[in-house]
């Protein structure tokens, strides 16, 4: 009897504690209302109002975004100066599309409108609004959708990150976990600067007086049907000299197709990395293992083994980056959607931690979207790739929010390219915590457009950015 008396108080205390969180969650939301802002009302530059779809709120919705400039600016007012969670009410029957959002004037980055020939919500993450009349535009940038509305709601408090430490190769090597473990303790305190190349890295140092904590390289010149053709690269000996600088290593691979190059003068062999520089097929090689396209695959994935063995050898951990924008589809690893993306992924994961044996690998899969996400078993940190427009430093809140979500906030998030590199300031009030960012070599980073040399300055010099100056040692883990 006092066993079961004891199970039953426990369960009234469940229950009155799951009516008390659910009460609570109803009150905050009356505390933060949903506020509509219809999209007909508001200030349009080339657009029109309509009204012949189904499914729209108010009088009716806006339409016409064809031409790049296209554009509606929904007034939305704010009960109080704040950080506020904004959707975007849509239509998008011509398939995915892209938009450009602002905020009084000041570019939000890119908005993805997925498919839809109804009309859906796409969370455009938080904005940072004044109290009164604020100003929302939707640009068309990539056209051919229907606005119908722009709602905000207050953002609650972040409840803090669930990252934990492990990684998902279960034999990882100590240097592997070692980053992964101060990436986790850094996470949401400060963001690591990051560089593309060595050579722009180390210019940082020449014109700024300090290294990036991260430099990004490339395996390109290592794919075989590029080195069959006289490419040849030091990019692992670069890689060498930046670890013995204590660097963080992260690195991509721009995966020249196994086979059937294009090789036209429009398509030179060596843009078989572009989905419109080779016809390889990609799903077919996939379905039987035992095809010829298949055991290039293997061949490749073998290939790059051996350079990755020379890091692994050496002691370095990696953040390794492959198949990276496949969602984008410019890419022959993603030009045949998500399955055969996923399953390359998979298969690579496979090659190189089981028949190889390379475990100084953390993996990170690069694409915003569910349907393309290859798994929790298999990723380590989500990420994007961020370009806006020259001299845009917004903090890309929106696609932080939308990776924190994919992964409910169980993983790292990183901007592992970037064009314009976000005003840290930023960072910190929207609260986008990404983890790095990595900026992209030639003109983002010299020709003081994309970054201007006072706002690189200001980045790198910083008090929520980590310098290389400021690292510990990773290559040498207990």
């Amino acid at each position: 009897m006092i066993t079961i008396r004891k199970k039953r108080i426990s369960a009234a205390l469940a229950a009155a504690l799951l009516a008390s969180v659910l009460a609570s969650c109803k009150s905050a939301d009356e505390q933060r209302p949903l506020l509509v802002f219809e999209a007909e009302a508001g200030q349009l530059s080339g657009t029109e109002t309509e009204t012949a779809a189904q499914g729209y709120t108010g009088a009716g919705y806006v339409t016409g975004f064809d031409a790049e400039s296209d554009s509606v600016g929904v007034t939305v007012e704010a009960p109080a100066e704040g950080l506020y969670e904004v959707s975007v009410a849509y239509r998008s029957p011509s398939g995915e599309k892209t938009a450009r959002l602002s905020l009084n004037g000041s570019s939000m980055g890119d908005l993805k409108l997925a498919a839809s020939e109804a009309f859906s919500e796409a969370y455009a993450g938080k904005m940072l609004l004044n109290k009164g009349a604020n100003t929302i535009a939707v640009t068309s940038y990539w056209g051919w959708y229907d606005i119908d509305s722009v709602s905000i709601r207050e953002a609650g408090p972040r409840l803090g990150h669930q990252v934990t430490a492990s990684l998902v190769d279960p034999e990882a090597s100590p240097e592997a976990k070692a980053l992964h473990r101060y990436l986790t303790e850094q996470y949401g305190k400060g963001i690591l600067a990051g560089q593309q190349t060595l050579k722009d890295a180390l210019q940082l140092n020449w014109d700024y007086g300090k290294l990036p904590a991260v430099a990004g390289f490339d395996l390109i010149e290592y794919s075989l049907t590029r080195a069959e053709r006289g490419s040849s690269s030091r990019e692992i000996e670069d890689m060498l000299q930046w670890h013995e600088l204590g660097g963080i290593v992260t690195l991509a691979w721009h995966w020249n197709a196994p086979a059937d190059l294009v090789d036209s003068p429009d398509q030179p062999w060596w843009t078989g990395f572009y989905a419109d520089g080779t016809t390889f097929d990609l799903q077919a090689a996939l379905d039987d293992a035992n095809s010829e396209g298949y055991q290039l695959l293997l061949r490749d994935i073998d290939a790059i083994a051996v350079q990755l063995k020379r890091l692994q050898e050496a002691r370095i951990p990696v953040l390794w980056r492959p198949l990276h924008e496949a969602e984008g589809g410019w890419f022959w690893w993603g030009a045949q959607g998500p399955e055969p993306a996923k399953a390359l992924w998979r298969l690579l994961f496979d090659r190189l931690t089981t028949e190889h044996q390379i475990h100084n690998l953390i993996w990170i899969w690069n694409s915003e979207s569910p349907d393309w996400y290859p798994g929790d078993d298999t990723v380590d940190i989500v990420s994007v790739d961020s370009y806006p427009q020259p001299g845009d430093y917004n903090p890309v809140s929106g696609s932080y929010e939308r990776l924190a979500g994919l992964v409910k906030d169980k993983k790292l998030v990183a901007l592992t390219e970037n064009g314009p590199i976000p005003d840290p300031d930023l960072l910190a009030a929207y609260g986008a915590h990404w983890s790095w960012f990595c900026t992209w070599t030639g003109e983002f980073i010299a020709d003081g457009r994309h970054n201007s040399k006072e706002h690189i300055r200001h980045v790198l010099e910083h008090e929520y950015v980590i310098t290389l100056d400021e690292l510990p040692d990773f290559g040498h883990a207990p």
